[in-house]
């Protein structure tokens, strides 16, 4: 599969798309998909030392870029949460793996979810996206027979739109299958 080919299709079709659809005076004014940030918060971690370890495999996996853990800010004595705790994972994706991960999310990983009829269309007043993933079986990377435990994730996909609209169109060009 050709990596550079969903970038290739921003410049050749998608630009010309939306600069008609918005009116955009220069190609600079479209917006475009500034990075994926795919983030798992795992509050299990504070008992378990291993989860940590195990989410960072399979996102590295997923992604082909190495998962970072992230930190509590604070302690929470309530939830037995100390300061510098790790309590979730993820991962920053640009320009290559970004569009690499975009194609393989759409084209091989979205059509395996049970039951799908689409991605809501829900944007957060900024142009960015956030789709809310259950479980990580869904992606192939990922062997069914060595997980512990079903982990769900964020996948942010963030624009540089102005607008809920704009980013919208722009996402549904690259391809999501948003609901109607």
């Amino acid at each position: 599969m050709n990596t550079a080919s969903l970038k290739q299709e921003y410049k050749e079709r998608i630009v010309p798309t939306l600069m008609k659809e918005f009116g955009y005076k220069s190609v600079m004014q479209v917006p475009v998909l500034e990075k994926i940030v795919i983030n798992q918060g795992l509050g299990e971690a504070v008992a378990d030392k291993k989860v940590i370890e195990i989410a960072i495999n399979e996102l590295t996996a997923i992604t082909g870029q190495k998962a970072v853990p992230t930190l509590s800010k604070k302690d929470i004595s309530n939830f037995k949460l100390r300061k510098k705790m790790p309590i979730g994972v993820r991962v920053t994706l640009r320009r290559e793996r970004m569009y690499e991960f975009l194609e393989r999310l759409i084209r091989v990983v979205l059509p395996r979810i049970r039951d799908f009829n689409g991605i809501q269309s829900k944007l957060d007043g900024r142009g960015n996206y956030t789709l809310g993933v259950t479980e990580q079986i869904i992606f192939p990377e990922i062997n069914i027979d060595s997980i512990s435990k079903l982990l769900g994730m964020n996948i942010t996909f963030v624009t540089s739109a102005a607008t809920d609209e704009e980013g919208f169109a722009l996402l549904k060009e690259f391809g999501l299958p948003f609901k109607k």
